[in-house]
């Protein structure tokens, strides 16, 4: 990033070595934009059909790990919400979207969405109305919906005809396949990511100056505090009140497994030091093992907090006033993104195109816009990866929690 500020300082927009401009070297921002939207419904599809095909949960511990799930993920909404409609932090973008956005000067793109009178209207538009139509419209909510019917026939297809060499078993192996194939690409396209950013940087700082870097520390902190106020106040509370662990013990004893999630930014590679942690609060080894390595699909407050309170900032910088029910499709669209990517590599900036276009912003805008966004994406990603990891450790603290108090009373007796 420093690199492509440096260019940017020194050569503006004028030709530099081989007559290349640092507004070409940004097209390669906008590439790696394109290859991201093309792959994330496909990997999003494949990736739930895995999951439905790799998870065994027991329906009442699954049911209590899914209701924990969303009342976590629903206070981290409401934070979102709180934030982005008292504060409007993208209201300091309003006015230099052409110059931060790349957009034609005196132009106003236009929101591709209509008004409802009610948010259930707009939850009804997005239900596919045929299989092929959510991969075509790049619909994240129909696209879900679509994977979740089929995870569901395949499983069960699955489970009664046993392992073997039918058709089932052959569709079973292909799906394994093909998401290990879309991972691949996956890594490969990452790889590409510190090349996109160098380039974004020297053309936005080439364009606008080093001050550019004022306006995105605004963006920065709007997403820090939503994640701050989630992970450090909603969970040790929950923890305290809930599970019966004092924040002292719930931060203090989880800090390994915190900040090995942000060092390393996978709260996946970090569920080995997890379970060690949870062992030190006392939680029993099956609500520990089922919250981080079987609900970890479902714990991931951090991308869903992100993905819509980006959407909503961006919104706010085009000066769109986004009603209620929009908000909750935006919402509706993060919490599905965020359940879907499980496991998958930079998963928050693999799902965010997809989550913009829900909110209703165009497409030129959205491929401008993340180029920018990736400028700051590392420091957010690693919080967004610290607050799964604290997630994690909640759940399972609260799964915990009735299994406590009833063999407690049981000793009483």
């Amino acid at each position: 990033m420093w690199c492509g500020a440096l260019l940017g300082v020194l050569f503006g927009q004028e030709p530099y070595l081989g007559g290349v401009r640092n507004e070409q070297l940004g097209q390669l921002g906008l590439l790696v934009v394109w290859l991201l939207k093309t792959l994330a419904i496909p990997l999003i599809f494949f990736a739930i059909l895995d999951s439905f095909i790799r998870t065994s949960l027991p329906l009442r511990k699954g049911a209590k790990l899914l209701g924990i799930c969303l009342i976590n993920v629903s206070v981290a909404m409401l934070i979102g919400l709180a934030i982005m409609n008292s504060w409007q932090p993208g209201r300091s973008w309003y006015g230099r979207v052409d110059e931060l956005l790349h957009l034609v000067p005196g132009t106003r793109p236009t929101i591709t969405f209509t008004p409802s009178e009610h948010p259930l209207e707009d939850l009804l538009a997005y239900i596919p109305r045929t299989l092929a139509d959510p991969f075509s419209s790049h619909n994240i909510i129909g696209v879900v919906l679509v994977a979740l019917v089929l995870g569901a026939v395949l499983r069960w297809s699955h489970t009664r005809t046993g392992r073997g060499a039918g058709p089932v078993d052959q569709i079973v192996r292909g799906v394994e396949r093909i998401y290990v194939w879309l991972v691949t690409i996956l890594w490969w396209i990452i790889l590409a990511v510190p090349f996109a950013v160098f380039g974004v940087v020297a053309q936005v700082v080439g364009k606008s100056g080093l001050g550019v870097f004022s306006i995105l520390g605004t963006f920065l902190a709007a997403m820090l505090l939503g994640l701050t106020l989630h992970a450090f106040v909603y969970y040790p509370l929950a923890a305290w009140l809930v599970g019966k662990i004092p924040p002292k013990v719930y931060v203090g004893q989880g800090m390994d497994a915190i900040t090995t999630a942000v060092s390393c930014n996978s709260s996946l590679a970090t569920v080995p030091v997890t379970l060690r942690c949870l062992e030190r609060m006392r939680v029993s080894v099956q609500s520990a093992r089922l919250a981080a390595c079987v609900g970890t699909n479902l714990n991931n407050d951090g991308i869903t907090l992100y993905e819509a309170m980006a959407a909503l900032f961006l919104a706010q910088a085009l000066g769109f006033d986004l009603p209620m029910s929009k908000q909750i499709v935006v919402v509706v669209a993060s919490i599905i993104a965020g359940a879907g990517v499980a496991g998958i590599p930079e998963a928050g900036m693999i799902v965010l195109p997809l989550v913009l276009s829900a909110a209703g912003l165009p497409d030129q805008v959205i491929l401008a816009a993340i180029p920018l966004i990736m400028t700051v994406d590392w420091i957010i990603a690693r919080a967004r990866s610290g607050v799964n990891v604290m997630s994690d450790m909640l759940v399972a603290i609260l799964l915990d929690a009735g299994r406590t108090r009833s063999a407690s009373h049981t000793a009483r007796r």
